[in-house]
């Protein structure tokens, strides 16, 4: 068990727009660490998602994948190497980082390194996703840059995707990495 304090929900980001009473409340489903506060080593576990048939076929819509190997039904039964229609690894790789993405009101995504999608995810396969921070660096005047991994994996265990997440987060005290920085 780690002992890390806990960031989501615990503070506000006092919005101007807004009755002071309701703008002092603590923001659900938010987090306002700053790059002081993230803990390298810390890791967490989302919960499941089962990839539903009208998910993937509103995502695939959205974003204009046609590829018969997640549209075509009797491509991919009759055709395909699989015997089934897949879940569009864009589809995997949003669902998978979304489990445990943050809402972090100083962050900033920077990029991804390192994606490959290891093993296909069909139709009615359930997913869950680990997240674990793995480095930070003091990089900018403002801002450190923080690396994360995602491990998505499916039914049991079996891992799916792996991807690095790089991030821009503000720093709380600048002055304190004067000098520190990259760049």
């Amino acid at each position: 068990m780690n002992n890390f304090a806990p960031t989501v929900g615990v503070a506000s980001t006092y919005p101007k727009n807004m009755p002071q009473e309701h703008a002092a409340l603590p923001v659900w489903n938010a987090e306002n660490w700053f790059y002081e506060d993230w803990p390298v080593g810390q890791k967490i576990r989302s919960l499941r998602r089962t990839m539903a048939e009208g998910d993937s076929h509103l995502f695939n819509t959205l974003v204009l994948d046609i590829h018969p190997y997640v549209q075509d039904q009797m491509f991919a039964e009759s055709e395909g190497i699989f015997g089934k229609r897949l879940i569009a690894g864009a589809f995997v790789f949003s669902a998978g980082l979304g489990l445990v993405a943050t809402n972090c009101v100083n962050a900033f995504s920077y990029g991804y390194d390192r994606l490959r999608f290891i093993k296909p995810v069909f139709i009615g396969d359930t997913i869950y996703s680990i997240r674990s921070n793995l480095d930070k660096t003091p990089r900018y005047k403002q801002m450190g840059l923080i690396r994360a991994s995602y491990e998505v994996f499916k039914g049991e265990g079996e891992l799916v995707l792996y991807c690095e997440h790089l991030q821009t987060v503000k720093y709380r005290n600048p002055a304190d990495f004067v000098g520190k920085t990259e760049k």
